[in-house]
């Protein structure tokens, strides 16, 4: 602030001089033409908005030029100011790493880029083997893979499995930055498929400044010497930018990534792309695109056998996409994903019919009820990608599955990759579920005709999946009612269910339960519903018969978390002042975290206890009547 305030003074000052500048350039030249012209009428008024005026009689060519060239001077230095303001601006206007626009070099500019990692990897391998002349560096630096800039100028440093780190001893770890501005490390996470571990610390507010963005170097702790740490030169990479995961299939290679299709329903052409094998540009291996929707691409399986020796032979392949169109000739987009070989199952392992999935961030407190109430009524497996959940998910996860639940975490750190995620988990999932359910944490599945209902049975939800193989249903829909804040100030203890009792009168979307085998090649979804195989079929369920309760405006304690991010790749961010009347929005919510007056008691138009009085009755512990005191099955 201090710095801006000083910027401001200063461009000031620049223009009162330049003003001054220009008067008394103006004052001299008067004084000179009337010593070279005596004769010339000059009109001296002071309370106009100009200097002077001149009669037409009496005004030289000379003069008109003089005076030409001055007003040019003073245009040319105006517009070298502006331009300082300009850059100023745009180098600091932006107060995180969320929307800046991504790097585009051509494929010859980032071969130099994108090939590096096994080239620089060496490299700092060499420098970390014992040797008389960096011993310090040996001491410390930690040889890394690539780095990416996510929103809240975070910075994750993936470190490739085959390199140790002590991450249990208590060491210390720090981010080592170009201009040797550095920032404490931790490690946050293990990638599922490649085994990458990723370190997380946060971008300098004086690197901020600085551009390009460059990848840091990874050190152990504080080096006695910085310029010991070899040159930092390769640009950090954009996740708005990125491929940043793969998945082998039996046919194809299946690749996500931000940036290639940046308009929901706007795809480009399988023709503009192609998949790239390897880091090395001269031995790379390029196969056709195939499909080509939202986030996801098909690739063709490549013939490794070129990229392969006895060198590389235990190396990882990292793949990328090329995009070659007129624009822009040919780019290579920056990845942090690697080649890995179809995925394959133990014997023993059986397919579930009926599985649930969901994306799950900082939810933890949510989830036992939603584990607990499915399970009973008839969800076999729960697959839950965890959007880089930073509370006790895994502990709750370890004691559910302590109890005989079966649910599976699957790490999915990428912000606003619902969709994608979701394309992951109908492929991922495909050797050990039959059906998916796709419901959120805080959206329970509810049918009125279990009202009566003394106990649940893990049949009750087996009854939505057709009875007849040759039916060609392959997806079923459920319509939603959105509840309220129902008069809670905080998270209700006994849960969801029981604390969230008033609604929204009219329904409000579908969530779906999809076949697997059903799924469109192409991954295709919108969120809670996928593009389906030619030969099947989409039923839709009434209200009648079927409803999912969905507690999506919660106290306002619990519902303001939200504004941290949103997970779905073509929402706003409710930070973001874009589609103000989105459906995605809260309606009479503004752009900042602030509570809307009277929230408590928004969004109340009917009174619905039908799913709180079952779940009592069903999970209720010690209760007598519907006033006595109770504990829930999920409750600590």
């Amino acid at each position: 602030m201090t710095v801006s305030l000083l910027f401001f003074f200063f461009i000031l000052f620049i223009i009162y001089f330049e003003i001054k500048v220009y008067v008394l350039l103006h004052r001299s030249w008067r004084r000179k033409l009337e010593w070279l012209s005596p004769s010339v009428n000059i009109r001296r008024d002071y309370n106009k908005l100009s200097f002077f005026f001149f009669s037409s009689s009496g005004f030289s060519v000379s003069a008109m030029a003089y005076r030409f060239r001055i007003d040019l001077c003073f245009v040319f230095l105006s517009i070298l100011v502006l331009a300082g303001c300009y850059l100023r601006l745009y180098r600091n206007g932006t107060d995180s790493g969320e929307y800046l626009r991504p790097d585009r070099l051509s494929l010859r500019a980032r071969s130099s880029e994108m090939f590096r990692p096994q080239k620089a990897l060496r490299e700092e391998e060499e420098l970390a083997r014992p040797s008389r002349h960096v011993s310090s560096v040996r001491d410390w630096i930690i040889p890394t893979g690539d780095s990416v800039l996510f929103p809240e100028w975070e910075v994750l440093v993936f470190v490739s499995p085959e390199v140790e780190v002590a991450a249990e001893s208590g060491e210390e770890y720090q981010c080592v930055f170009h201009n040797n501005e550095t920032s404490p490390a931790r490690l946050d996470w293990v990638l599922p498929f490649t085994k990458s571990r990723a370190f997380k610390c946060v971008l300098p507010r004086r690197t901020r400044r600085l551009r390009p963005f460059i990848q840091p170097a990874l050190t152990r702790a504080a080096p006695a010497n910085r310029g010991e740490i070899p040159p930092l030169t390769t640009k950090l990479f954009r996740r708005t930018f990125l491929v940043y995961e793969s998945f082998s299939t039996g046919n194809d290679v299946v690749l996500f990534a931000k940036g290639v299709n940046n308009r929901q329903g706007i795809n480009r052409p399988p023709s503009e792309l192609r998949c790239v094998f390897g880091d090395n540009a001269t031995t790379a291996v390029s196969t056709a695109v195939t499909a080509s929707n939202q986030e996801v691409f098909l690739c063709r399986r490549p013939d490794l056998t070129a990229l392969l020796n006895e060198e590389t032979e235990n190396q990882r392949i990292k793949v990328s996409i090329e995009i070659s169109d007129e624009e822009n000739g040919v780019v290579l987009v920056p990845s942090v994903a690697y080649y890995t070989p179809m995925r394959t199952l133990a014997i023993h392992e059986q397919k579930s019919q009926l599985c649930a999935s969901t994306m799950i961030y900082n939810a933890a407190k949510f989830l036992k009820e939603w584990v607990i109430y499915h399970s009973r009524i008839g969800v076999e497996k729960f697959i839950l990608y965890d959007n880089g959940s930073e509370d006790e998910l895994q502990r709750i996860v370890e004691e559910l599955n302590q109890n005989g639940f079966n649910v599976e975490t699957v790490l999915w750190p990428w912000p606003k990759t619902q969709e994608a995620g979701f394309s992951h988990s109908a492929i991922y999932a495909k050797q050990t579920c039959k059906w998916m359910l796709y419901v959120d944490v805080d959206e329970f599945v509810f049918s009125p005709k279990w009202k009566n209902s003394s106990t649940p049975s893990t049949q009750m939800l087996s009854s939505l999946i057709p009875k007849n193989p040759n039916s060609k249903i392959g997806q079923i829909s459920i319509s939603c009612n959105e509840f309220g804040p129902s008069n809670q100030r905080s998270h209700p203890i006994h849960g969801v269910t029981q604390g969230y009792t008033c609604r929204r009168r009219f329904e409000q979307r579908h969530k779906s339960v999809v076949l697997l085998d059903a799924v469109d090649s192409s991954l295709c979804n919108a969120v809670h519903h996928f593009g389906l195989k030619e030969d099947f079929k989409w039923k839709k369920l009434s209200l009648n018969q079927w409803v999912v309760n969905h507690y999506k405006y919660q106290a306002w304690s619990e519902f303001k978390a939200k504004f941290r991010r949103r997970v779905s790749a073509y929402v706003s961010d409710w930070r973001d002042e874009r589609n103000p009347h989105s459906k995605d929005r809260a309606p009479g919510l503004g752009f900042l975290p602030i509570e809307p007056k009277g929230w408590a008691n928004k969004f109340c138009e009917v009174n619905d206890e039908s799913l709180k009085t079952m779940t009592q009755r069903w999970f209720g512990i010690g209760m007598i009547t519907s006033t006595s005191e109770y504990k829930m099955a999920w409750e600590e």
